[in-house]
This record gives structure tokens, sequence and C-alpha cells, in this order.
């Protein structure tokens, strides 16, 4: 395998050119030696982005020798069938979240991986930014004191709704599975706990039958209550607040802060009056491509672990079935 891990990318599409490839790139470990695309695209993208090989199957680029692991930024809804067939070709898979439509899937993507002896991860590149991390050294050392409460909040507003993927039920669109897992997976991580009920009432388009808009909250395991709000329908905002007894914390750039250079910036206000504010910089894309390759090259475990992907995957099926049902779900 060399010093770096090969990478063959599956689509064509805009956050594969436009933020991967580059991050690929700006990582150490790591290059990118192939491109595939069902759609007839992957030559001129080859050409256009200086990458050495392009095939217009995904099955030619899972039979090339020289690719050691591929990102799949497929629809939501393929992620499961090619997530498998990779492994099955001994490529490790770096895939989109959400990982697949259903936890049952998952499980059956981690099997595959595990059988076959390569890493999956699920690309919550957001993790990788160590505001994060900050945010929870605070928690720890007690600055807001007992948390009490947690709200996330991820939306923008979508152009182009009758050509956009997002909008089509049978690929897995809705605001749910596109941003609202970032809600749900910052809220297990950051307070290190999982869902034990929750209920979750959904804005559905008349047209398209996805989800424009959702809020749902979560009762958590330690006591802690959680809202989330994601929405197709709303101005581009990213964000968590951390509520305590004595304090809060605010992320404003939660998800995104690529978006500002790779900023983030962290809000504490206390009891007493005090209000600070932090500013973290990181590359959130490169650290997650950095991490996983090391983790291929090295052998070393990846930061979340399978059992982690299917709680993820576990508390987005109860989700699913709380908006459609009205009803709150006990996990």
């Amino acid at each position: 395998m060399g010093c770096k891990v090969r990478f063959g990318i599956m689509s064509t599409a805009a956050i594969a050119k436009d933020v991967m490839i580059p991050a690929i790139r700006r990582a150490d470990y790591a290059e990118v030696v192939a491109i595939a695309s069902e759609s007839g695209k992957a030559k001129q993208a080859a050409k256009e982005l200086g990458i050495p090989k392009a095939y217009d199957s995904y099955d030619q680029l899972l039979d090339d020798p020289d690719v050691d692991a591929v990102y799949i930024p497929l629809p939501n809804s393929l992620h499961a069938e090619w997530t498998i067939k990779a492994a099955k070709k001994k490529k490790h898979v770096l895939c989109e979240k959400p990982a697949a439509l259903c936890a049952e899937d998952v499980r059956r993507m981690i099997e595959e991986c595990e059988k076959n002896g390569v890493l999956f991860m699920e690309a919550f590149m957001y993790r990788f930014h160590p505001q994060h991390e900050r945010v929870k050294q605070l928690l720890a050392a007690g600055e807001i004191g007992e948390v009490k409460y947690m709200r996330t909040h991820f939306s923008f507003y979508l152009q182009d709704r009758e050509t956009n993927i997002r909008m089509n039920d049978q690929l897995g669109g809705g605001s749910l599975f596109d941003v609202g897992c970032y809600c749900v997976h910052s809220t297990r991580h950051i307070l290190d706990t999982e869902p034990v009920e929750l209920f979750v009432q959904s804005c559905f388009d008349p047209h398209y039958s996805v989800d424009l808009t959702t809020n749902g909250w979560m009762r958590m395991e330690n006591g802690v209550l959680a809202q989330f709000t994601c929405s197709f329908d709303m101005l581009f905002q990213n964000e968590y607040e951390v509520v305590g007894t004595k304090g809060k914390i605010v992320v404003s750039r939660a998800y995104r802060p690529d978006v500002d250079g790779g900023e983030g910036r962290i809000t504490v206000a206390t009891a007493d009056g005090n209000v600070r504010e932090e500013t973290v910089a990181g590359d959130q894309y490169a650290l997650q491509i950095e991490h996983f390759s090391r983790s291929i090259l090295e052998g070393t475990p990846l930061l979340y672990s399978p059992e982690c992907m299917i709680q993820q995957a576990r508390t987005l099926d109860a989700c699913r079935t709380s908006m459609k049902t009205g009803a709150i779900v006990r996990l």
C-alpha cells in the first residue's frame, strides 16, 4: 500500500469534486488515484481534476488493484449496496452520512467489512473539528455546572427542488437524513450518552413526500433533555447550545466552520454575568481523511466504533417512526 492510502471516488457529485477530493489532497497520508461515474462524467471530471484513472462503472473502479479505499457520496439509498460490494473487493470504505437508511442495513455493512478485514467509517466530518473536544473539556471542567439541556439546529434554504435528489423520498431524501442526522449525532457525541425516548414532528412537502422541517426532543440516558431542529425551509444556521446549572455554551459554527475559513466559535456564558468567546481553527474534512487513512496504514482503531454507527442508525429509525406515527418512541 505504501505510505499513502490510494482513494477511488465513487461519483462525480459536487461534494466529491468541490470538497472531498481537495481535502484528500490536503491530507498527508492520502491521494486520489481514480474516479468513477455511471453518468458518463468520469473522464471529464478526471481531466479537470488531474485524476489518473476514470471509469464508467463503479464495479470497474472496485476491480482496480491500485485502489485501497473508496469514498462513497452516492444517494443515501445506495450506500448499503455499494459499501457491501466495496468490502467484498477488499476496499476500505468512507461513506457519506447517513451510513444507510436503517440500522439493519448498517449492521450488514459492518459485518461485511469486518468479514473482509476492511475499515468502514461514516463521514461525519464535523466530528473531527477540534472545537467539539474543547467543548467536552469545558463540560468536564464544570464550566457551566451540571448539564441539563442541549439544543441543536442545522438548516438551509434548499433551491432547485425539482431537480435536487434531497427531495427524492426513494433515494433517502428529506431534512432529517440530510442535516438532522448531524443534530442527532452531535447530541449523542457531546453528551456521551444515548437517547432512551424521543418524539418527532415534521412538515412534509406535499409533492415530494419528504420532510422539509423536522423538530424533535430526546430524553437521554443520563436524564438530560435534548431538542433538535433541521430544515430545508429556513436560512442557513448550524449551531448547538448546551445549558447547565451555572451557565451555557453556544457553538455557532458547529457543523460547517469550513464556510468561515475553518474557524469554530465557542461562547461561554456563566451565571455570574461573565461571557467569553473562544475561536478554534481546524480543517475538518482533511482531518477526517487523515484519521481514516492513518487508521488504515497503522492498524489503529477509528474514533467511533461500529456500535456507535448502529446506535446512530437506531436513533434515526426511531425518529422516522415517530414522525410518521405521531407517537413517542422508546429505544
